[in-house]
C-alpha cells in the first residue's frame, strides 16, 4: 500500500451547533465541506486504498458506499437547542462513546403555564395549567428536590429504545409504547438560577398547536402528564378555578366600595377567563361557559345594591407567564427537557423547555475551545487550520482550554 500525500487528519473537535438543524444534518453539512477539501484529502485517499483492497464480501457488507470523510458526533443535541456538539473524525469516532458518558453542562430556560407531547415549545400542547400563583421563592424551593441523585423519566420524544425500537417512533406513529418509560436514576451535580423571568419581561410564548387527542390519551397514559396538577370539578369548573372567581369577585367589591358612596355603580364587569382562571384545562376550555356564568352570578349577588351610573372596573391584562434560566452540570442520561416538565409540576402548574445551550461537554467549552459554526461557510482558509489545531490539542491532552486557557483564535 502506497502512503497517502500529506498527514492524515482525524480525530476530535468540537463545534457550536447552530438552532433550527439536528444534529445530523450537522454532519452532513460538515461532510459536505470537509470531501472537497484540501485538509481531509490524504485521509479520502488512505481510505480509498484501503477499500480497493477489500474482498468482494467485505466490499459488500459495507453499509455506506460512498466514499466520504467519516465523521460522527458525541451527543446529540435537539434542533433548538445550541452549544458544544463534539465531533469526531476517521478514528476519532472511536472515542466518542468516552463522551457520552462524560458530565455536561446546560443553559435551559423553563417557561410555566402548559405541557407538551416533547416538553419543549416545539411540540403540540397537551394541557395548560394556571401560572398566577408561581414566583421565584416558589421555584427556588422547588429546585431542592431535583439536586444530587434523583431519579427521573425520559421524554417520548427520545432516543431511548424499547424492544429495538425508539421512543421517538412510538410517539410519531401515535403509538402507545409496549411498556410504560420507567423513571432513571441520574444525578444532577449543580443546578441554579440564573435569571428570573416576570411575566411580561421575557419574549418566550407558549406554543398555539394542539396535539391530537389520541396523542393526548398516550401522551398522558404514559408520561403521566397532569398527574399531579389535576383537580376535581364542579359544572366544569375545577375546585381551584371556583376559589380564583370567588376571589377574584370579592376582591372587585372591595375596590367598589372604598369608592364614593356618591356615585352610583354598575355591575363590575366580568374577571378575565383562561390560564389565569383556570388550574389545568385543556385549550378548547380556555374560556369556559360554565366558568363565565359563574362569574356572572357571583357578581350579580354580590352587587345586588348598586345601580347603572359608574364604568366598569378594568380588566387586568395578561402579561403572560413567568419563566426561569437554569444553569446545571448533569450526569449521562439527563434529560433537561424532563427537569422543565417536572419543575411545572413542582410548582402546582405545567411546564415546558423553551430554549437550551449546552456550555459544556467533558473537556470542551464554549469560548475555550469549540469551533463557531460560521467558520465552516467562511471556506478553509478560515476553518482548516482551526479544526486541525483542536484535533491536535485533543490528540496531546490540551484541549482543556486549548493550550494554558486560549481560545482558537488566540492560538493560530
Amino acid at each position: 500500500m502506497s502512503p497517502p500525500h500529506g498527514r492524515i487528519v482525524e480525530g476530535v473537535f468540537a463545534i457550536n451547533k447552530p438552532p433550527s438543524i439536528s444534529s445530523a444534518q450537522v454532519i452532513r453539512n460538515l461532510q459536505r465541506v470537509f470531501n472537497s477539501s484540501t485538509l481531509f484529502a490524504p485521509w479520502l485517499e488512505h481510505e480509498r486504498t484501503v477499500r480497493n483492497q477489500e474482498s468482494y464480501h467485505q466490499r459488500k457488507r459495507r453499509r455506506d458506499k460512498r466514499l466520504q470523510v467519516k465523521i460522527g458526533h458525541g451527543g446529540t443535541l435537539d434542533p433548538m437547542a445550541t452549544g458544544v456538539l463534539i465531533m469526531g473524525v476517521g478514528k476519532g469516532t472511536k472515542q466518542l462513546q468516552s463522551f457520552l458518558e462524560c458530565t455536561k453542562t446546560y443553559e435551559a430556560t423553563v417557561l410555566f403555564g402548559a405541557a407538551t407531547d416533547s416538553y419543549d415549545i416545539i411540540g403540540k400542547v397537551l394541557r395548560t395549567a394556571r401560572y398566577d400563583h408561581i414566583t421565584r421563592p416558589r421555584v427556588v424551593q422547588a429546585l431542592q428536590k431535583f439536586r444530587g441523585k434523583i431519579m427521573q423519566r425520559p421524554p417520548i420524544y427520545s432516543a431511548l429504545k424499547i424492544d429495538g425500537k425508539r421512543l421517538y417512533e412510538y410517539a410519531r406513529e401515535g403509538k402507545d409504547a409496549p411498556r410504560e418509560i420507567k423513571e432513571r436514576p441520574v444525578e444532577v451535580e449543580e443546578l441554579e438560577i440564573l435569571e428570573w423571568l416576570e411575566p411580561g419581561t421575557h419574549s418566550y410564548s407558549l406554543p398555539k398547536e394542539e396535539a391530537e387527542p389520541e396523542s393526548k390519551e398516550v401522551a398522558e397514559k404514559v408520561l403521566h402528564i397532569g398527574e399531579a396538577t389535576s383537580a376535581p370539578t364542579t359544572n366544569g369548573v375545577s375546585a381551584s378555578q371556583q376559589e380564583f372567581l370567588v376571589s377574584s369577585a370579592k376582591r372587585k367589591r372591595s375596590l367598589d366600595e372604598t369608592e364614593d358612596e356618591a356615585i352610583t355603580q354598575k355591575k363590575p364587569s366580568l374577571v378575565r377567563d383562561g390560564a389565569d382562571s383556570e388550574n389545568v384545562v385543556s385549550r378548547d376550555d380556555q374560556h369556559p361557559k360554565s366558568g363565565s356564568s359563574l362569574v356572572s352570578d357571583l357578581e350579580v349577588s354580590e352587587s345586588a345594591s348598586t345601580s347603572e351610573s359608574r364604568p366598569p372596573a378594568p380588566e387586568l391584562a395578561d402579561e403572560g407567564p413567568p419563566a426561569v434560566k437554569l444553569r446545571m452540570t448533569v450526569t449521562s442520561g439527563f434529560y433537561v427537557r424532563s427537569l422543565a416538565h417536572d419543575l411545572g409540576e413542582a410548582v402546582g402548574s405545567l411546564a415546558c423547555m423553551s430554549a437550551l445551550v449546552r456550555v459544556r461537554q467533558g473537556v470542551y467549552e464554549l469560548g475555550r475551545n469549540v469551533l463557531a459554526y460560521e467558520d465552516i461557510n467562511k471556506g478553509e482558509d478560515v476553518w482548516g487550520s482551526k479544526v486541525e489545531a483542536l484535533i491536535a490539542a485533543g490528540e496531546n491532552n490540551e484541549a482543556v482550554g486549548l493550550l494554558e486557557g486560549r481560545t482558537v483564535d488566540e492560538t493560530l
